[in-house]
């Protein structure tokens, strides 16, 4: 059988061909909205977790190997935040362009500088990571940081829209580098403000505002605190008084509310990233928001 194609026709297929837009899987949520930011209507963008899911501890599911199986670029932290459920999605989705060391596969956290990487790697000593805290988003410098290698990955995979993808980074760190020193401005209050967190997962904020965090309430990463261990917490707290008790919106309330109830401090809940509350809706609100809500917990 022979097929006959008008010229219309064969037109119509490749400009549609040539136009379809990159499927981009990402896993958390900062990273989808960076990848929003830098591929405006270029890109297709699907966010494997929503804020109030602990990003440790995902369900492998068939509906995001699905979504994994026709993905053009994964767009992960790295560092062993993913560990857990990561490698089994790109396997099992059968995608090699989205296979580690495949040119659909990045990591956020290559482009950054690791804080708080172990001496030694230890296992009894709780979650711990061996490339270092991978929470790298809660400062808006990584954000920079990252931007313009995801800019240059989303051009490598499509190269017809390669100078949209640099206007939209160009315009994007312009706004974000602006931003930043707003931020700065404005948080300069709470440089050397001692705090608490639940869980270590604000070291890179805390390093980029110069908060000094006192104690945590986990005894080791990742461990549930005991009673008896945050009584320890309420006597080091006598020696180093603290303002507030921080922790992420995916987080339970009960450990921060129990020792800020007994210490007298204030509990802040920061929505660690895109969609942890109604004003973090895309990068710019959640930054906005987490220094408003610092600001008003250390008054």
């Amino acid at each position: 059988m022979t097929f006959r194609w008008s010229i219309p026709l064969l037109l119509a297929t490749f400009s549609t061909c040539a136009c379809a837009a990159l499927n981009v899987f990402a896993t958390v949520p900062e990273w989808g909205a960076l990848a929003t930011e830098l591929g405006g209507d270029k890109v297709n963008v699907y966010v494997a977790t929503n804020a109030l899911q602990d990003p440790h501890h995902i369900e492998a599911k068939p509906s995001l190997i699905a979504k994994a199986r026709n993905a053009d670029l994964l767009v992960a932290t790295g560092a062993e935040l993913e560990i857990g459920w990561v490698p089994l999605v790109t396997q099992q989705s059968g995608n090699p362009r989205i296979a580690p060391g495949a040119p659909g596969y990045f990591e956020a956290a290559r482009y950054v500088t690791m804080l708080e990487k172990p001496a030694r790697l230890d296992r009894s000593e709780g979650d711990v990571h061996a490339m270092g805290n991978p929470h790298i988003q809660t400062d808006p410098r990584n954000i920079a940081r990252v931007a313009q290698p995801l800019a240059q990955k989303l051009a490598e995979l499509d190269p017809a829209n390669a100078a949209y993808y640099q206007q939209r980074f160009k315009a994007f760190d312009e706004r974000w580098r602006a931003s930043i020193a707003r931020w700065e401005q404005q948080a300069a209050p709470l440089r050397g403000v001692a705090v608490v967190v639940q869980h270590k997962d604000f070291t890179y904020l805390f390093n980029w505002l110069g908060i000094r965090e006192v104690a945590a309430l986990e005894p080791k990463p990742g461990v549930e605190p005991t009673v008896a261990y945050m009584t320890e917490v309420l006597g080091v707290l006598k020696q180093q008084p603290a303002k507030m008790v921080i922790r992420a919106a995916y987080q339970s309330p009960r450990a921060s509310e129990w020792i800020a109830e007994r210490a007298n401090l204030k509990v802040v809940a920061l929505p660690f990233t895109v969609g942890g509350d109604e004003q973090a809706k895309d990068l710019q609100g959640l930054f906005d928001d987490t220094v408003a809500r610092l600001l008003r917990g250390a008054q």
